[in-house]
């Protein structure tokens, strides 16, 4: 049995390297090995278990959460939202840094995803930032940390679908992760600040 699990996990690590899609490798290597190696009369218990997931009305939150970040990036509000940002802290030494951050959670509220907020930065204020002067470990640190701020700060599809699987209320998670989120961000701005102020070659 042991030898089967390093197997299956060779496989799924294997099938992944080489490109296909995640979802379809767990699924699709799960079945095939409970087919070869176990009783097929266990997989009986697989479409109830999947009828239970698709009955799960919280869970629908997920498809339009990465809808909403796809319209925010198809329509340039991220891009304009930046730029606003970029003006307002611009003043300031490391101003754009703190505007991606900023940004970041406002991306973050808006999807909840980290995907889209990552990409998007990234597209958007890297070459920017780069232009302007700032050392490539902050810029890149600075967009990778903002763009994370969506698996905490509500609504988060992480929240999401911990509340789902753990039977918790999603909008107690949400409560509980306001204040943190909020902490985070300004934990971030702090950080650029204080660096940008005792490192002025940085930004």
């Amino acid at each position: 049995m042991e030898l089967l699990a390093i197997l299956l996990f060779a496989s799924i690590f294997l099938l992944i390297l080489y490109g296909y899609p995640v979802a379809f490798t767990l699924g699709g290597i799960s079945v095939i090995y409970a087919l070869l190696f176990l009783d097929p009369s266990a997989l009986s218990a697989l479409p109830p278990r999947i009828m239970g997931i698709m009955s799960n009305y919280v869970l629908l939150a997920v498809p339009l959460f990465i809808f909403m970040g796809i319209m925010l990036e198809r329509s340039g509000l991220a891009e304009r939202l930046l730029e606003t940002m970029a003006l307002l802290f611009g003043r300031i030494r490391g101003g754009l840094a703190i505007a991606v951050v900023i940004v970041g959670a406002l991306l973050a509220a808006s999807t909840g995803i980290v995907g889209a907020t990552v990409i998007t930065m990234g597209l958007i204020s890297l070459p920017t930032m780069l232009k302007r002067g700032y050392r490539i470990e902050l810029a890149t640190g600075t967009i990778a940390s903002a763009g994370t701020l969506g698996q905490i700060i509500p609504p988060s599809v992480v929240l999401v679908l911990l509340g789902s699987v753990l039977n918790v209320s999603v909008g107690d998670l949400f409560a509980a992760a306001l204040l943190p989120g909020i902490l985070l961000v300004a934990a971030y701005v702090l950080y650029i600040v204080v660096l940008s102020w005792l490192r002025p070659q940085q930004a």
